[in-house]
């Protein structure tokens, strides 16, 4: 309740209309296919995405499915997180649907190609507008006949790493959440970059950029998540998000995930690093949701 005086209040069941999904380009990528496709988040908005199924299931039969949510890339958007980006560590996609995941990229409002009129479509925020698009892309993932839809999780850096708490908050769907370089403690973190139009406005509009006056902080929303698994990496080096906040954000949650016997579900990482999502903490979050989603070979 706190997160939505600022980010907006969730939209209710009315919004939800047909998905109508439009598949616009395949590629075969070896050993799975990559589709450019888009579907309609609500009447009038419709997002792009790329979907990734893994061979091994086009024929038949179930895999857990991954929602990747991309970083803050003005011009390529959601295209870095499937390898078409050309910037390295980024492409956690591809690697996923190589190891059998179905992943599901939505492009970030206000990013790239992607410019819906959030006024006109009733968002108050980028953020909501974010939230929304995912748990639709989330309802497209339930309806793909190689998606088992009791795993599914969720993966994200920087931008991507925010939407993925956001997004789980609000989805008890995703059983499993990745966060990297996404969030620090509000009390230890640069405020005023928060309210920008792709993100909260109101953060400076009614809470006068403040940390002691908002509604919320990233420990509450990650206990709110509990006692679903969540895997944060923080790099050590991090000049976006301070990683002694990241570690102020664990502590404090972890006694709600003990209170759920899932003490051991709630993970730090900490990278020798700077904002990046290197390939050794790409490895252990993929392992991370391999456990946590009881990936079947």
């Amino acid at each position: 309740e706190g997160f939505q005086r600022i980010a907006g209040t969730l939209p209710g069941e009315a919004m939800r209309c047909p998905l109508e999904m439009r598949v616009e380009e395949e590629v075969d990528c070896g050993s799975y296919v990559r589709r450019l496709i888009s579907y309609l988040s609500q009447p009038g908005g419709r997002v792009p995405a790329y979907l990734c199924v893994p061979k091994v299931v086009l024929g038949g039969g179930k895999a857990p499915a991954v929602l990747c949510l991309h970083p803050t890339e003005n011009k390529i958007g959601h295209k870095v997180v499937v390898g078409l980006g050309g910037r390295p560590h980024r492409q956690y996609a591809s690697e996923l649907a190589e190891r059998g995941f179905v992943t599901l990229s939505p492009s970030y409002p206000l990013l790239a190609d992607y410019q819906p009129d959030l006024k006109g479509l009733g968002m108050t925020s980028g953020t909501l507008k974010a939230i929304w698009d995912n748990i639709r892309a989330v309802d497209l993932l339930e309806t793909l006949p190689e998606v088992d839809a009791s795993r599914i999780g969720c993966i994200g850096h920087s931008l991507g790493g925010h939407n993925a708490i956001f997004t789980a908050v609000f989805d008890q769907r995703l059983k499993a959440v990745v966060s990297s370089c996404g969030f620090s403690s509000m009390q230890k973190d640069d405020v005023p970059s928060w309210t920008g139009r792709t993100y909260m406005p109101l953060i400076a509009s009614e809470f006068k950029n403040d940390p002691k006056l908002l509604p919320f902080d990233f420990h509450e929303l990650v206990a709110a998540i509990a006692p679903r698994a969540f895997f944060a990496s923080a790099a050590t080096k991090d000049s976006d998000f301070d990683v002694s906040g990241v570690q102020d954000v664990i502590n404090a949650a972890r006694p709600i995930y003990a209170l759920h016997g899932k003490a051991d579900d709630l993970v730090g990482h900490y990278p020798e690093a700077g904002h990046s999502f290197p390939e050794d903490s790409r490895r252990r979050a993929y392992e991370f949701l391999e456990r946590a989603l009881e990936k079947r070979q």
